[in-house]
């Protein structure tokens, strides 16, 4: 579990700096596979909405946050 929760949390990292480059610069990586339409953009944006999903699904095992409960516990003091 530990190895999809590494593959799911590094393509939403991908996701996550793709968009926020998008915004400060206007400049989509995607480009570099073709532009939006093309296809291996389209399976990129696919798998990153996959891994988005099963993060979602597997987060409460997951998070040293949130434990096993599901709820946040907070920093202890």
């Amino acid at each position: 579990m530990k190895i999809l929760h590494f593959i799911t949390f590094t393509l939403l990292l991908m996701g996550g700096l793709n968009w926020g480059l998008y915004g400060l610069t206007g400049w989509d990586v995607s480009v570099w596979l073709g532009g939006m339409s093309s296809q291996w953009a389209k399976i990129l944006y696919l798998t990153i909405g996959i891994s988005a999903v099963v993060t979602i699904a597997t987060h409460g095992k997951d998070c040293k946050m949130c434990g096993k409960k599901g709820m946040m516990q907070g920093p202890q003091m």
